[in-house]
């Protein structure tokens, strides 16, 4: 790198003749402290912990909703004939659309359940399939969002029914789910 530039004599002359008035600042003859800091406050805690008590008021989860569904592998909303499900289980609906939740978290995943049933419905798609995983990449190997999806789908009111679709659709890692039609005009 270059020096920078020296200044001329005839700067140095100007920048004297444009300081040559100029007087010191007196200093104030007291002493200025500074202002005591605050105490620290864990606002993380904080935030954590008020989103805990959000979520337990209004969050996607109830435990009554999940133990009443627990390891069932259908759901029929009550007063459809069996007919429906026996249907929906024999793969006589056409899957129109699909969604993947592989790498969401339950939040994200709750989001994209409630996106995707809202769009299918309101395009007309009847019979859709989630594909929730079989929980392998989860901690201890437990399919977390495959019973939450259950859950969620269960207390849709746009859901008629649902069932895991055969090995060579998803499996117990995919639900085929029937809504109920669309009321466009």
């Amino acid at each position: 790198m270059s020096e920078p530039p020296q200044p001329s004599p005839e700067d140095i002359a100007d920048f004297r003749s444009a300081v040559a008035d100029a007087r010191p600042l007196k200093t104030p003859e007291r002493v200025l402290h500074e202002r005591s800091k605050p105490s620290p406050r864990p606002r993380q805690r904080e935030l954590d912990e008020a989103a805990a008590v959000a979520e337990s008021l209004h969050g996607p989860l109830e435990i009554d909703d999940l133990l009443a569904i627990g390891e069932a592998d259908a759901f029929l909303r009550p007063g459809l004939p069996r007919s429906v499900l026996r249907d929906l289980r024999r793969g006589r609906w056409t899957i129109r659309n699909h969604t993947d939740l592989h790498g969401l978290n339950r939040h994200e995943a709750h989001e994209e359940v409630a996106r995707f049933l809202a769009e299918s419905v309101r395009e007309g798609r009847r019979c859709v399939r989630i594909v929730h995983g079989r929980g392998h990449g989860s901690p201890g190997r437990e399919g977390v969002l495959r019973q939450l999806v259950k859950s969620w789908l269960s207390r849709s009111k746009d859901v008629l029914a649902f069932c895991h679709p055969p090995p060579n659709d998803g499996g117990e890692g995919a639900l085929w789910v029937l809504l109920r039609s669309s009321t466009r005009a």
